[in-house]
């Protein structure tokens, strides 16, 4: 059997220690089969090092533990306009080192500037729609901040309301956030936002797609006006109404953009699959096969879809677990720890995933069923290939949601190479697909009997409460 296309993007090997974008320092994926490869020439990064900017030791030793040598094009873009302290509107790739552009700039300037006397309120606010990407952006905080003092507190739903609340009235410098919970503690006292000097917006276009633009809008009212703070907003795609968010609630933003003529990452190779909907889950099931102990994120459109899969793919000897919306906040946070670490190899999630996450490692991403915004594709494809690595994006279209190619394709600039599943393959999936267990069908509930010698059913409700009365 020939090897399939997308066989010969996963066979070199990463030792530990290894550097690559945004200063990201590779685990050891190697007891993983095939595992990602980074590229050599390192062409998500720039020939500026991070130490030619003028940082202060503290910022200078968190980018040493971090791992970060030299800059990325929308931090060699970006950080000469924000260390002045103007606004920058800024559009890059996924996974190309927007967080640690704009947390760079945050401490150097808490630093620099000194409160006269103690704030009320935290002095730095970032606002993320997930709460996936929220606990990330802490997460790199505490790495990068770690020698400067300052302090960090991320707040987000799924997590003990009192306990957050109590840990943002000891007034942290740096709050981030998602925009219903800022919003729940500014407005019962637990905070203010007037002694906001920095405020950062990242992933902008996903609070419309999310629907969270009406309390995005209420913290910006609530924080200090736009010529009185430094706003850096950040987005994957810089659409008409982004910009119109920037315009009205930043102070002349300087618009950075990345490679703005081509959507998508590097680094990733594009396969599309046209089959039937009974067909979807043999060629999923076949590509498992091939691929083996391969790092594979799924995404589906459905809760239902995502749980239905999960059970398949454990039955067919793939342990596989649901990212959704459903799923408790510390489950989630549990699965996502798995999927990074490597205990878990296949992860099937909903769009919930598919924006600012950064998981090294995955090698391919299967939209299993193609997203019906345009502008998840290319952020789905964007969880591989990151950090200057490789990866495959498999995406696969059936007759439900084939609709929607062709806006992706619009969106992208450029048609997805298409190629037919290989017989061998499908069939493989379809024997594995029918030797799963099947869901076993609930009895239909039926009505209880009629008493003995009542003549007839019995009467429930309304009518046997009136006889009752009579």
């Amino acid at each position: 059997m020939p090897d399939p296309p997308w066989a010969s993007l996963s066979s070199g090997r990463v030792e530990v220690g290894d550097r690559v974008a945004g200063g990201s320092r590779l685990a050891d994926y190697n007891s993983f089969v095939p595992t990602v490869e980074t590229t050599t020439a390192h062409r998500h990064l720039t020939e500026t090092p991070l130490s030619s900017y003028d940082l202060p030791n503290e910022v200078r030793q968190g980018i040493t533990d971090a791992g970060f040598l030299f800059a990325t094009p929308i931090q060699e873009k970006t950080l000469p306009i924000a260390l002045e302290g103007r606004d920058v509107a800024g559009q890059a790739q996924t996974g190309t080192g927007k967080t640690a552009a704009f947390l760079i700039t945050i401490f150097i300037r808490l630093l620099r500037h000194p409160p006269r006397e103690a704030p009320r309120g935290p002095r730095a606010l970032v606002v993320a729609p997930t709460r996936e990407l929220v606990v990330q952006i802490r997460n790199d905080a505490e790495v990068l901040g770690r020698h400067t003092g300052l302090t960090t507190l991320a707040v987000f739903g799924g997590i003990d309301y009192r306990k957050q609340r109590d840990l943002l009235r000891k007034v942290p410098d740096l709050l981030v956030g998602t925009p219903g919970r800022l919003l729940d503690y500014e407005q019962q006292g637990a905070t203010t936002f007037r002694a906001v000097e920095v405020l950062v917006i990242d992933e902008a276009d996903r609070m419309f797609d999310m629907g969270f633009i009406r309390d995005l809008r209420r913290i910006l009212r609530r924080c200090p006006p736009y010529d009185r703070r430094q706003t850096l907003l950040f987005s994957a795609t810089l659409t008409p109404r982004v910009m119109e968010l920037a315009y009205e609630h930043t102070n002349n933003a300087q618009k950075v953009e990345i490679e703005p003529e081509r959507v998508g990452a590097h680094g990733i190779t594009e396969v599309l699959y046209h089959v039937s909907s009974p067909e979807k889950l043999p060629l999923l099931l076949g590509i498992l096969e091939e691929e083996g102990r391969s790092r594979i994120l799924i995404f589906v459109n459905r809760r239902t879809t995502a749980a239905e899969l999960v059970r398949t793919l454990s039955a067919n000897g793939y342990p596989a677990r649901a990212l959704a919306g459903n799923v408790p906040q510390d489950r989630r946070m549990k699965i996502l720890s798995d999927f990074k670490e490597g205990r878990l190899a296949v992860l099937v999630a909903t769009d919930v995933a598919s924006r600012g996450l950064h998981i090294e490692g995955v090698s391919h991403v299967v939209n299993y069923d193609l997203p019906q915004d345009p502008e998840d594709y290319v952020h789905r494809i964007g969880r591989t290939g990151r950090a200057g690595a490789i990866g495959t994006a498999v995406s696969i279209a059936c007759d439900d949601y084939v609709f929607s190619l062709d806006s992706i394709q619009k969106l992208i600039g450029r048609q997805i190479p298409v190629l037919w599943a290989p017989e061998e393959i499908v069939e493989k999936g379809r024997l594995l697909a029918e030797a799963r267990p099947q869901r076993k069908v609930p009895a239909p509930h039926r009505k209880p009997p009629p008493r003995a010698g009542s003549g007839g059913p019995v009467t429930y409700g309304r009518e046997k409460r009136k006889s009752r009365r009579r």
